[in-house]
């Protein structure tokens, strides 16, 4: 897809396309809502310049962070950044907000950057082959991989946890422990992504637990955020009796202790919290937060491993599963009989 054949589509000159694109005011609302929704469907990344088009290809990596501030995130990055320069390559970093579009500030990047090749680090589970057509690069999903799209796994690379298998463990260690009134945090039970998954991995080790799924200990927050994971903890405890609470990220399980703790429980001796990814600061949380360690060292690491052998020949597209460690810590209790 061209400059000339959005024109074509649009029924516009060349030069009118350039003015919407380098967003000159000369040009009608009409006509530039129309030559933007056209950009839009045809996934068209114009060039930044004509230089562009005879550049020499650089020696260039591309990662794109989706989720600026995600505490997660910063030791991933540092390994992704240390296994590009042992390589002998150029990390051009590109950080995006949470609802942005990674595939589309990645494209844009690999074309005005010449890279080899890109990470996303961070990203949407349901990519279609439409969604990832102006990527013409090898790419790898670094902390999640395409469960909800149809993007075959032949045409991209993954390297994550198994989200679901995860969420098992971390729930069936509270069964274990005695716990049975266990309440779950997310985002949304149904929102194809992280949480989603982590939420079926909920109910199975429930179901094999022999417990039976009470809707009033789903607490969805529809974010990520503090503010929200405290409020519906609140709401939470307002609704009904549970001993534990499986969170689905170690930064929503430091504002649901807090918000237990207001509410007049104490954890571990009146709630369990368990959770996932192994964030720093979940480390000096009083008392140390139990959870399921995320190998960031090794995700990053493996990306740009799998990432380096496609640029330079030596594989094709392929998945990594890496596993969990669980640190105890001491924020969940056994209930004696």
């Amino acid at each position: 897809m061209t400059i000339r054949d959005i024109a074509r589509r649009c029924g516009v000159s060349v030069s009118t396309v350039s003015r919407v694109l380098n967003n000159h005011p000369d040009v009608s609302e009409a006509v530039r809502e129309r030559v933007l929704e056209a950009v839009r469907e045809a996934h068209y990344v114009p060039n930044n310049s004509a230089r562009d088009l005879v550049r020499p290809q650089s020696d260039s990596i591309g990662l794109v962070v989706r989720g600026i501030g995600n505490l997660f995130f910063s030791p991933v990055i540092h390994a992704v950044e240390q296994a590009v320069d042992e390589a002998g390559y150029t990390l051009v970093l590109h950080q995006i907000r949470s609802g942005e579009d990674e595939l589309q500030a990645a494209a844009s990047l690999a074309r005005s950057k010449r890279l080899r090749g890109l990470v996303l680090l961070g990203g949407c589970f349901d990519y279609t082959p439409e969604d990832t057509a102006a990527l013409d690069i090898p790419f790898v999903c670094c902390t999640y991989t395409n469960s909800f799209g149809t993007l075959g796994r032949e045409s991209y690379s993954s390297v994550s946890i198994d989200d679901q298998a995860e969420a098992y463990q971390a729930v069936r260690e509270l069964t274990r422990r005695g716990h049975r009134r266990i309440a779950v945090l997310l985002d949304s039970v149904n929102d194809h992504s992280i949480s989603e998954l982590r939420y079926k991995g909920y109910c199975r080790a429930l179901a094999d637990s022999g417990i039976s799924l009470d809707p009033a200990l789903v607490a969805e927050t529809g974010a990520f955020d503090l503010a929200s994971a405290y409020e519906e903890t609140r709401k939470l405890l307002e609704r009904t009796d549970f001993t534990a609470v499986f969170v689905i990220a170690d930064s929503m399980a430091v504002a649901a202790m807090k918000a237990l703790r207001d509410g007049g429980k104490r954890v571990p001796e009146d709630c369990s919290v368990i959770a996932i990814d192994g964030v720093e600061l979940s480390a000096y949380t009083i008392p140390t937060l139990t959870t399921l360690i995320q190998p960031t060292g090794e995700l990053g690491d493996e990306a740009v491993r799998i990432l380096l052998d496609m640029v330079e020949g030596r594989a094709g597209n392929r998945h990594v599963q890496l596993h969990t460690t669980l640190r105890p810590g001491g924020s969940v209790r056994t209930l004696t009989p």
